[in-house]
């Protein structure tokens, strides 16, 4: 009886593979490559802790009250100074907006900007959780040729020439989820110059950008933006912790106004008491001596995990070595669906995240995403001997 009360768009949105898997991974035997989570014994708790005790005594009237939508302003303020100081944008405090992670933005973006039928055009494969956000709100998703370097730019322009309503252009620059490629700078300017010439917005999610393991920062998508065409979306979710749900939108002020408004409706404004807890860790802790400890760790537990493929993996497998952020992305041989190996890592207790589901449109079956930051190094050594033997086991 429900059911036939439901809005249309529901027939759009379907439960998260990820999120169903999850439940799955919260065994305490199973190894898990599957989510995108943070390693918690990094979560600065002792600090969070102690600011927060003083936090409630010195302002807790301000910290535990209503705030703005725009959100807490020595924040935004803070996020701007970042963002010029590690990624070389200029962004105004006025041009950013706090939300709740940025999965909250992309949400936020999808109601704003897609009417049911334009075209947005996405990297293939592309992050899932960007697909289901958008996916509500009726678009035809547009994949676009992509390699190692990004979008491949003459694939981009022969889309956006077919294109009848082409909105916006969605992209993760920086060790992209779920491949862990990085966009070469050729490419970045290539993209902006294509998004000014046929005035199509580019959403620039960079949640992993601070987390590089190797090779030189590159300036982000946004900063190449004279002309206003760029969205950036920032959290803290990967850096600090994602339980604070804590993100950003920074967009010129005429959009920025819009998506002010759709958050009104949607939640007033984001957590003020995360906010300031954030804001003060910034202010007395050093965030940048937290970030450097974060890439140590990770960078160990990539090259474990690219080592262990080296060694256990049987020749026909390809795999990716990413210079950064949380993920490496594994091609199996055309024969073998991810899906069925899943079901035998499982019975190993290994898990991870097929591949398919991050294709906007076309699935390629053959694809997995192992994730590296969430297990200590000899777990992850005994997770990838066991799916080389899940994997042998299909061949």
């Amino acid at each position: 009886m429900v059911t036939s009360l439901l809005a249309d768009r529901m027939k759009y949105i379907k439960a998260s593979e990820i999120r169903e898997l999850l439940k799955i991974t919260e065994r305490p035997e199973v190894i898990s490559f599957a989510g995108g989570l943070p390693a918690p014994e990094l979560f600065p708790v002792q600090a969070l802790a102690e600011l927060s005790s003083r936090l409630i005594l010195d302002d807790g009237q301000k910290a535990l009250q209503y705030s703005t939508t725009e959100g807490y302003t020595p924040l935004r303020e803070k996020i701007a100074g970042r963002m010029k100081k590690v990624f070389q944008a200029n962004i105004a405090v006025d041009e950013i907006m706090i939300t709740s992670g940025s999965q909250q933005a992309l949400d936020f973006i999808g109601k704003v900007l897609i009417n049911p039928g334009d075209e947005v055009f996405m990297e293939s494969p592309s992050y899932l959780g960007a697909i289901n956000a958008f996916r509500a709100y009726e678009p035809k998703f547009v994949e676009v040729e992509t390699d190692s370097f990004g979008m491949i730019p003459e694939a981009l322009e022969e889309e956006l020439k077919k294109a009848r309503h082409p909105k916006f252009i969605y992209v993760i620059p920086d060790f992209q989820n779920p491949t862990g490629r990085t966009w070469s700078l050729q490419r970045r300017k290539a993209l902006v110059n294509l998004a000014s010439r046929y005035g199509v917005l580019v959403v620039e999610d960079n949640p992993y950008g601070e987390l590089r393991y190797e090779g030189e920062m590159l300036p982000s998508v946004k900063s190449l933006d004279s002309e206003g065409w760029v969205v950036y979306l920032g959290t803290f979710s990967k850096t600090l912790c994602p339980g604070m749900r804590i993100g950003w939108i920074a967009a010129h002020r005429n959009l920025l106004n819009k998506l002010l408004l759709v958050k009104q409706g949607a939640d007033l404004h984001t957590s003020t008491i995360s906010q300031m807890q954030i804001n003060r860790y910034i202010e007395t802790e050093d965030y940048d001596a937290h970030i450097q400890k974060l890439r140590r760790v990770y960078r160990m537990r990539r090259d474990t995990l690219t080592q262990a493929m080296d060694r256990y993996f049987p020749g026909d497998v390809y795999y990716n070595h990413p210079q950064g952020g949380l993920f490496a992305w594994v091609e199996l041989p055309a024969g073998i669906d991810a899906a069925k190996l899943l079901e035998e890592a499982l019975n190993r207790n290994v898990a991870f995240v097929p591949g398919a589901p991050f294709f906007p449109c076309t699935p390629k079956k053959n694809t997995l995403r192992l994730n590296f930051s969430n297990m200590p190094e000899n777990r992850i050594e005994q997770g990838i001997m066991c799916l080389a033997d899940a994997l042998v086991s299909l061949q």
